[in-house]
């Protein structure tokens, strides 16, 4: 005989929409005290919840709030990624313009992103609202939605700062990093140039995605010349910014630095998330791979901002981030006294920078 539990979740199917809105709301806490409650009968709950995302914009909201707790679940999040037609169906309706829950929409992309098949999504298309001004690349309109979608400007309803972890996730797979260096030809712009500028956006989530999603995209190595070229992508200024706070440097070193880093303002103030400072600290590390990259950040005097920020950030992570790099930028190079080679590895065995 069914429990009381078990006769609500019944009823998520039921023909009867106030029905269905009551049962929704209600299962809401249980999605993530009692997952397995939505696991029964070969997960017949799951393929219910996965219709209930196109129904009245209430209904669909507590279900989704479902969905993105219940994808913490491995056996369901396979379920979900897997499920090609339901990923057709959260991404035809997160481009709506009036998609009352595209940030919900959003959240639940994060989570599916996590899992490696969900690579595939960089060859999906589909056709773009007009108003979105994309081309059929999903990637692209999920780009221009978090670049145009920002605070409301083209979704009233939505920011679409979790896509920014989307991307983070994305971006271990080798692929979508090209994606990311490659300019698209419906605009011709590079897609990582887009949210470079989130660096030092309000949002934590936007800040925190974008961050991870710089330094993913970092691995790279052969593309670290047009990492650093002013004229390309020009990324340095992005990842400095966000860890440099309203100390003053001697005016030589001032003058050196690069001329976004130069008169900031008195009330300028370092990411308030130490993870993002660390992150920051760690992709510049991996610009120093090439020589180029080690003189270039020597030159433009980025050893006192880090110095700066080690003495100034209260956080373990941080402090070693730092230390890591001041060894690179203060190590001679082949040919310079001290004789140390040019060969500077990526980074010590015991002391590895990985994907986030």
């Amino acid at each position: 005989m069914p429990t009381e539990l078990e006769e609500l979740v019944g009823f998520i199917a039921h023909p009867n929409p106030q029905i269905r809105l009551a049962a929704t709301e209600n299962l809401v806490p249980y999605s993530t005290s009692e997952p397995v409650i939505f696991k029964t009968e070969e997960m017949k709950p799951i393929k219910n919840l996965k219709l209930l995302i196109r129904d009245h914009p209430k209904i669909a909201e507590h279900v989704l709030t479902m969905l993105i707790n219940l994808s913490g679940d491995p056996e369901i999040l396979e379920d979900l990624a897997n499920d090609d037609k339901f990923i057709g169906v959260v991404l035809d309706h997160i481009v709506g313009q009036g998609e009352p829950n595209a940030n919900l929409l959003a959240m639940l992309l994060a989570n599916l992103a996590k899992l490696d098949s969900f690579e595939s999504i960089l060859e999906r298309k589909q056709t773009a609202p007009s108003a979105l001004g994309s081309d059929d690349s999903i990637m692209n309109q999920l780009m221009d939605l978090f670049v145009k979608g920002q605070d409301g400007a083209y979704n009233k309803k939505a920011n679409f700062d979790y896509l920014a972890y989307v991307f983070a996730d994305l971006s271990k797979h080798e692929k979508v990093r090209q994606y990311f260096l490659t300019e698209q030809k419906y605009d011709g712009v590079i897609p990582l140039t887009k949210i470079r500028v989130f660096t030092e956006h309000e949002s934590d989530v936007r800040r925190k995605g974008v961050a991870s999603t710089i330094k993913n995209v970092a691995f790279d190595i052969d593309s670290h010349p047009v990492f650093l070229d002013e004229d390309g992508i020009n990324l340095l200024p992005y990842v400095l910014l966000p860890i440099t706070g309203n100390e003053e440097y001697e005016v030589e070193d001032t003058m050196e630095m690069l001329p976004d880093l130069q008169l900031l303002s008195p009330d300028k103030k370092r990411d308030s998330d130490k993870k993002n400072i660390q992150t920051h600290i760690e992709t510049l590390t991996l610009l120093t791979t090439t020589r180029e990259g080690r003189e270039l950040m020597r030159r433009v005097k980025v050893y006192p901002i880090v110095r700066e920020t080690h003495l100034r950030v209260d956080d373990e992570g941080v402090r070693e981030a730092c230390e890591r790099l001041v060894q690179v930028l203060m190590r001679d190079e082949e040919g310079e006294e001290g004789g140390a080679s040019s060969q500077v590895q990526e980074v010590d065995e015991d002391d590895e920078i990985v994907e986030v």
